[in-house]
């Protein structure tokens, strides 16, 4: 059969070229904490709230035991994950999703419950991924005032409408370190409509006392609107390996199974996380930790609110610092590098005036406060 001649192609269509949405201009790309100067110098990373002391050896040996076979995909249901997991939380592993970090789980539920001409909520200074997942499906991010770089409930409750479909709510909250209450979180969510999914972002829980648990998990296991979302990356020490998981409602997890990447947990992954949660002393050695040097490294900035230097009470393995005074951010950054640290630097989430700063190792911790308090005083 003889072959048509081909169509002349105008000269307007070979200018065209495919056209992203519209919403996707209004993303401002996830920009990862520093871990080099800009001229190249390596730095030690204080920037993105990794555990100082590492890995656990039970969890490293599992990774290594693992990765035997590179040949075969993955368990796709990740049963032997979600059963720890389960065990562990006291949760129905059927209930359990796992994703991509807790990240890909954020990004899904928006997905899933949010589109053009719906709203999704959170509070000032949240979570930087929240203000992607929404636009990246063409949803309007609303931002509530905060109270005193803190949650305020009334706040978001007075910012609800009806096109409200998904509140998302970091507790605690990343980067100001603050704890919303669980008489806090449960009002939170009385006063939201059954229909709007409300999104309890719990990626630093395990660095809490039993008695700050904010209920969140009891939530989703009666609430049919209620997506709890957890990670393994803080103080597992996995967040090379990206593993997240959530818990809610079967009709929930049902939907969400829809729309995550197939294969998303790797079996080294899946072992070590298996591995790490099982490692009770090694959780309990890293909040110890955790919560000597953050409760020093305050008070060390409480010493120098002459010199403007304020930290925000914090619940995480991390500080928030702001400068109102000569020193500010920036210079307090650049300063650290010199000293061979990254820490986080907040312009582009409304806090020019902030310094996010991960607790390290006691030399790290020692050495970072050292610097702060010579920058203050010199400056």
């Amino acid at each position: 059969m003889a072959r048509k001649p081909l169509k002349r192609v105008a000269m307007t269509e070979t200018l065209a070229k495919p056209a992203p949405k519209d919403w996707i201009f209004g993303i401002s790309p996830y920009v990862p904490g520093k871990s080099a100067t800009d001229d190249g110098r390596p730095l030690i990373k204080l920037s993105a709230n990794e555990n100082p002391l590492g890995t656990g050896a039970a969890a490293r040996a599992a990774l290594v035991a693992a990765t035997a076979d590179l040949a075969t995909y993955p368990d796709p249901g990740a049963t032997k994950l979600r059963e720890a997991i389960g065990a562990v939380h006291g949760l129905d592993p059927a209930r359990i999703i796992y994703g991509t970090g807790s990240d890909e789980l954020l990004h899904i539920a928006a997905s899933a419950y949010a589109g053009p001409g719906d709203e999704v909520l959170y509070v000032r200074y949240g979570f930087a991924v929240y203000d992607i997942a929404a636009r990246r499906v063409g949803a309007t991010p609303v931002i509530a005032p905060d109270k005193d770089y803190a949650t305020d409930v009334d706040a978001l409750l007075a910012a609800v409408t009806e096109k409200t479909k998904v509140v998302f709510l970091a507790n605690p909250n990343n980067p100001t370190g603050t704890m919303t209450s669980r008489e806090e979180i449960a009002r939170l969510h009385a006063g939201l409509r059954p229909d709007i999914l409300f999104v309890l972002d719990q990626a630093y829980a395990e660095y809490l006392d039993a008695d700050e648990d904010d209920g969140g998990l009891e939530l989703a296991r009666t609430a049919s609107n209620v997506f709890v979302t957890r990670t393994f990356s803080k103080i597992y020490g996995l967040a090379a390996e990206r593993i997240g998981w959530g818990y809610a409602s079967a009709e929930v997890i049902d939907i969400l199974h829809r729309i995550r990447a197939p294969f998303n947990v790797t079996t080294a992954g899946q072992a070590a996380a298996i591995a790490a949660i099982n490692d009770s002393a090694w959780v309990e050695s890293s909040r110890t930790h955790n919560a000597r040097w953050r409760e020093w490294l305050a008070g060390e900035i409480a010493a120098l609110s002459n010199h403007g230097l304020r930290v925000v009470p914090s619940k995480t393995n991390f500080l928030l610092i702001l400068f109102d005074g000569k020193l500010t951010a920036e210079a307090a950054m650049k300063g650290l590098w010199e000293e061979g640290y990254a820490t986080r630097w907040l312009p582009g989430q409304g806090l020019p005036n902030g310094l996010r700063i991960t607790i390290g190792t006691k030399a790290q911790t020692r050495a970072v406060a050292n610097k702060l308090r010579a920058m203050a005083e010199a400056a």
